[in-house]
């Protein structure tokens, strides 16, 4: 799966997550670039994340990822 086909179907999980379909991502997209994206809907977002690409994130990734990118990065290296 390449770059842009993650981001294709991260931009979907985000849409649906935040019910708003004009949500884009990119790589240095963060948690203050979406008005809803608090501490409730990042665990909801993480969620749909890891069942969309049929992944498990160890808490360490998840705490430590600072964009929509290293994300990303982390779902490639899982695929």
């Amino acid at each position: 799966m390449s770059r842009e086909e993650v981001f294709e179907r991260l931009n979907a999980v985000f849409q649906d997550v935040f019910d708003d379909p004009s949500i884009t991502v990119n790589d240095s997209t963060t948690a203050d670039d979406i008005e809803d994206w608090d501490s409730l809907e990042h665990i909801n977002l993480i969620a749909a994340v890891e069942s969309e690409f049929g992944i498990k994130f160890s808490m360490g990734q998840v705490v430590t990822m600072k964009n929509v990118g290293e994300m990303a990065d982390i779902i490639l290296q899982k695929l």
